[in-house]
């Protein structure tokens, strides 16, 4: 970028074919050979009230900030405004958005809360700078292209133990240095996991959230919980040093929330275990070098880590959001297994399923409620800088009333996470399945609910920009295309709101009268 100054008359003296300048927050660019390149036409460039002249607001209704700090359109500026002074600024990396509700209310400044300590702040800082710098480049790339995380960023993953930190606090972590020893192993709780399932929805990036190895967060820990000291020693290492990938295979085509009713069969021969059946919609199946796969047997249900073989088959399975989840249909030829891979006891299969439910929905209710409120910073900027009937968008009554909804929906939603969180964080894993799993069922139904709606408020608000897969809206469209999934995964909606009830009924005193 050069060093010069321009006054606002000379800019104005390029203003035509071949010599067209125009000014956006007080830069000077020269634009004469890129009009004919225009998306949108040169006729967008050359109007009057653009060629020559200041271009911000007409700028900033069609595009993103992020499009000047592209290289290619970075080397268009030429100078500055003489007294003019940039007001639209990224922010640093790692560096908390200012707009207001963009933050959980514990981010921003002069706010308090009884659940983080300064030390969380330090890590939530690291790991936002650690996912704006290296997790976001791809998972763009590869929301667009549908392929699967690349190993260089899993390398970097696991050079932070960020895998390992996102099973949870536990043995698991002894021993290793967590985000660059910001934390350590014994201060490390679910707050601190929380900020990382917090940085992962953040992204805007659905699918990729899945592929960012959520099958290793719902598929290891029966592996850590009830698999054998051998098989832990072999298998968890591989797993949270990114050289082999591990998913959760329980629903079928046959069995989702009726999960008793799965039909893949596993079956006794000498030492091994023989299984044959089929799973559907098994998150990094695509990819997956171990599946914690759960059976049938002649004596009830079991729960069996499979390695990879011949006689498994994964194919993709095309959905609403980008294939790089690795999504899959797998099919269990006859594969073996040695039955010292049984995690658990033969019969008690649906114990270690359902012992793996509650910390999979509170997962999903950290993420999803994340990228709620990622979506109500969008609809704050959008509506301020929106002109439309002569004045900003929020001017309107019907808008501020759509986001005070918004506000309300994630605001909410906040204080209610945290409440469990902080119960997580105090009760030993038989207390929480017994106090608070119908909670987390009824709070999961409630942010996945409340996602929709503030999907289609969102949707509403952005217009046809919010159902355009690229520019202005692309956030907006790609929540309100894939906010289904958090309402089905880990448990429906209607499945999870009738356990609270029923864990609540099941608690109701007996002397309770009106």
């Amino acid at each position: 970028m050069s060093g010069k100054t321009f006054t606002v008359e000379e800019v104005a003296q390029h203003n035509k074919p071949g010599d067209l300048w125009i000014i956006i927050d007080s830069k000077v660019y020269d634009i004469s050979r890129f009009v004919n390149l225009h998306p949108g036409g040169a006729g967008v460039l050359l109007a009057k009230n653009v060629a020559g002249k200041d271009a911000t607001d007409a700028f900033f209704g069609l595009h993103r900030m992020e499009v000047l700090l592209k290289p290619q359109y970075a080397r268009l500026q030429i100078g500055t405004v003489q007294g003019q002074r940039e007001i639209v600024k990224p922010l640093a990396a790692g560096e908390a958005s200012q707009v207001p509700y963009a933050e959980p209310a514990w981010l921003m400044p002069g706010f308090h809360s009884p659940y983080y300590n300064d030390g969380h702040r330090r890590f939530q800082k690291a790991v936002r700078k650690f996912f704006e710098e290296v997790v976001y480049p791809d998972a763009v790339k590869h929301e667009e292209d549908g392929k699967r995380i690349s190993q260089e960023v899993v390398d970097k993953l696991c050079e932070m133990n960020i895998p390992a930190m996102r099973i949870g606090p536990g043995k698991h972590l002894k021993g290793r240095t967590l985000m660059g020893g910001i934390v350590t192993p014994e201060e490390f709780d679910h707050f601190h996991e929380l900020i990382i399932n917090f940085e992962i929805g953040r992204l805007g990036t659905r699918g990729y959230v899945d592929a960012l190895l959520a099958g290793e967060v719902i598929g290891l820990p029966p592996v850590l919980n009830y698999g054998s000291p051998e098989l832990q020693a072999k298998v968890v290492p591989e797993v949270l040093s990114g050289k082999k990938y591990i998913c959760l295979a329980i629903s079928e085509a046959f069995a989702g929330s009726d999960v008793a009713g799965m039909q893949t069969y596993a079956e006794r021969d000498g030492d091994e275990w023989v299984i044959t059946g089929t799973k559907k919609w098994i998150t990094n199946g695509t990819f997956a070098d171990y599946f914690t796969v759960a059976c049938r047997t002649d004596n009830g249900h079991v729960v069996i880590l499979v390695p990879r073989q011949d006689a498994i088959s994964t194919k993709a399975v095309k959905t609403a959001y980008s294939s790089t989840a690795g999504t899959s249909y797998v099919t269990f030829d006859g594969a073996r297994a040695p039955v010292a891979n049984t995690l658990g006891k033969v019969g008690r299969g649906m114990q270690v399923v359902l012992s793996n439910f509650n910390h999979e929905r509170w997962m999903i209710v950290c993420t999803s409620l994340s990228a709620q409120r990622r979506i109500v910073e969008e609809c704050l900027k959008w509506t301020a800088q929106r002109i439309a009937f002569g004045k900003p968008l929020n001017a309107q009554p019907v808008v501020r009333a759509r986001l005070a909804n918004m506000i309300a929906r994630v605001e909410a939603g906040q204080n209610w996470l945290e409440f469990v969180t902080h119960q997580m964080n105090n009760m030993s894993y038989d207390e929480q399945s017994d106090k608070i799993a119908g909670t987390i069922g009824l709070l999961k139904q409630y942010i996945t609910r409340t996602g929709r709606e503030t999907a289609e408020d969102a949707t509403l608000l952005f217009g046809g920009r919010g159902i355009t897969a690229t520019g202005m809206g692309k956030l907006i469209e790609n929540y309100h295309r894939t906010s289904p999934y958090d309402a089905i995964l880990g448990g429906s909606e209607d499945v999870l709101g009738d356990l609270g009830v029923r864990q609540a009924i099941k608690k109701m005193p007996k002397n309770a009268r009106l």
